[in-house]
């Protein structure tokens, strides 16, 4: 049995290995720098920042080692106490607004087509890159508020300045086939400027087609480090997918609650990748609603997880 045991960790290693080396390549291929910067030798653990307010509270439940937690979350206590004003201004303990000055709105012209976007650290050498796609009736300004959502946009801005990485907010003018071409000329557009180091996409609600759309394009899959479903839609075939050929990394974050997309129906598709071995991770707010992600997920523990796999 231990003989059996340690074979399959082997095999599991070998595949995984070679799946990371094939992405590899085809990234190297697209984006030369890569031969000298790997996925992996960038990543490193995100320094803290006011863990002790963003981090997750009591776990309700855990299994999978850790990789599907079930989190404690109250409104009287989440919302209510943790804002000055209910939903749309945090109190002053969760914002550090020295970040704006590192803040800049402007429009990139990518393949002939304007793309505005909201963007905080540098333009080009980048650590890593994150981007954030908002839902249905946001634009750019939504992932750029210091202040709504319990201040967790200030919290990733400041994850990013401090750690020498970028944060862009798009604002998607489609979540169509239009709207995935400009996500990937974005995604393309920020591993070549930062030399191939990391990309993580992170999709919420509506802006989740996106992800799973740019999931089945090999070419910016191979410059992905890692996608964010945040209380999003799930896809049936994403097993399909170039993205789940490569073994991209997946974190899902999900309301119980939410009447929007059902929390069942992303679990699922969580459990049956993970019965599978795929990287994946999955965050579940038990009563929260359809907002519930973008306020709660500890985007230091999400990243640090990506840059992990």
């Amino acid at each position: 049995m231990a003989r059996h045991v340690a074979n399959e960790g082997t095999r599991r290693l070998f595949m995984s290995t070679t799946v990371f080396s094939i992405r590899r390549l085809i990234a190297a291929l697209l984006f030369p720098s890569l031969l000298l910067v790997g996925f992996a030798a960038e990543a490193a653990a995100l320094k803290p920042y006011k863990d002790e307010l963003f981090a997750y509270g009591n776990v309700l439940e855990e299994a999978d080692s850790g990789d599907f937690r079930v989190i404690d979350y109250q409104e009287l206590r989440d919302i209510n106490g943790r804002d000055q004003i209910p939903e749309r201004r945090v109190k002053r303990a969760y914002v550090s607004l020295g970040v704006k000055s590192a803040q800049v709105n402007e429009t990139l012209d990518l393949g002939g087509r304007p793309l505005d976007v909201m963007r905080v650290g540098p333009e080009s050498g980048a650590a890593f890159t994150v981007i954030f796609i908002h839902g249905r009736g946001g634009d750019r300004r939504l992932g750029a508020n210091d202040f709504s959502f319990g201040g967790n946009f200030n919290r990733l801005k400041n994850l990013a300045a401090a750690n020498g990485g970028t944060y862009y907010a798009p604002s998607m003018r489609s979540f169509d086939a239009q709207g995935v071409a400009d996500i990937s000329a974005l995604i393309r557009f920020t591993a070549e400027r930062s030399g191939g180091r990391p990309v993580v996409l992170a999709c919420a609600s509506m802006g989740s087609f996106i992800c799973w759309g740019v999931a089945r394009e090999q070419t910016v899959v191979a410059a992905l480090g890692g996608m964010m479903i945040m209380g999003g839609a799930t896809d049936a075939n994403f097993a399909e997918t170039a993205a789940y050929k490569a073994r991209l990394p997946v974190f899902f974050s999900h309301g119980s609650r939410d009447s929007v997309y059902r929390a069942e129906d992303q679990v699922a598709l969580y459990r049956s990748l993970k019965a599978k071995d795929y990287p994946t991770r999955f965050v579940l707010f038990e009563t929260g609603s359809h907002g519930t992600p973008i306020r709660m997920t500890d985007w230091r523990d999400a990243l640090n997880w990506i840059a992990g796999r």
